[in-house]
């Protein structure tokens, strides 16, 4: 039951890794698709069918340079699936990380973390 995701990063995308088989999703770069809705879907899909028998315990790193309005709308939406996943008891952590001098990515994550009940964990990365 391989429905690993792996999607490799462009200039408008993110890299996006769901292994469901050991709980671990990342999204690393930049975010700013032309259909944010399109381009989130696999992965939703991916997590709507993961989150029927979830792992004990899924690890979401997050590491965004810059994402534009669309794309937050669809995190938002894949932190809600996250959340209810961590209400049902699934342990859902949240790595959030951000590079020192980027406090745009630094309040998004505190954003998120006000708006969703998950356990988020702020990382600095240094340059």
């Amino acid at each position: 039951m391989s429905n690993v995701i792996k999607i490799e990063a462009t200039s408008k995308t993110p890299m996006v890794h769901f292994d469901p088989s050991t709980g671990s999703l990342e999204i690393k770069g930049r975010s700013i698709p032309e259909n944010s809705v399109e381009f989130y879907k696999p992965l939703m899909d991916a997590l709507d069918k993961y989150a029927q028998s979830p792992k004990a315990e899924t690890i979401v790193k997050v590491q965004l340079e810059y994402f534009n309005t669309s794309s937050s709308k669809c995190i938002l939406d894949f932190f809600k699936k996250l959340e209810s996943m961590n209400n049902k008891g699934t342990k859902v952590t949240v790595n959030w990380y951000y590079e020192e001098d980027d406090e745009d990515m630094q309040e998004a994550g505190e954003d998120y973390q006000t708006i969703i009940n998950l356990p988020f964990q702020m990382h600095v990365v240094k340059e």
